[in-house]
């Protein structure tokens, strides 16, 4: 009984999202039908790398210190490490409730936006085709 219990604490509640669910759904969009999942996957001429397709720009506006630009294209974590300090400079309190297992479908979009239009995205009519196949590898009602 006590170990239902505390599953019961640690899952999120069904109207809740978390940050892992967040980045496998954004990996699904980006390179869920290459091998490996999208590891050494590159796209949009060249310019876009590995699982989450990163961006130089996004790249530098992440902050990622002693690492170089190329590693994400055969590197998941960095590549999450990535998004994750992208988030946390353009829509840090939505990641927040997200790594806290309590995000909600608006932090979910927010940050499903600004990934694939940039600081700005979540505001652009151009990324909610994104946002509805994001949402479709998450379920949401």
């Amino acid at each position: 009984m006590k170990i239902l219990t505390l599953l019961a604490l640690l899952s999120p509640a069904p109207d809740t999202y978390t940050w892992p669910q967040a980045l496998e759904a954004i990996r699904q969009v980006e390179t869920g039908g290459e091998p490996r999942e999208g590891l050494g996957a590159i796209g949009d001429g060249g310019n876009a790398l590995g699982p989450f397709q990163i961006w130089k720009p996004y790249w530098i506006d992440a902050g990622i210190k002693g690492r170089q630009y190329r590693e994400v294209l055969n590197d998941r974590a960095l590549s999450e490490l990535v998004v994750t300090r992208y988030m946390r400079r353009y829509a840090p309190n939505a990641l927040r409730r997200l790594q806290a297992s309590q995000g909600s479908l608006k932090d979910l979009e927010k940050i499903s936006r600004i990934h694939n239009g940039g600081p700005r995205g979540h505001l652009k009519s151009a990324t909610l085709g994104y946002w509805q196949r994001v949402r479709g590898y998450i379920n949401a009602p």
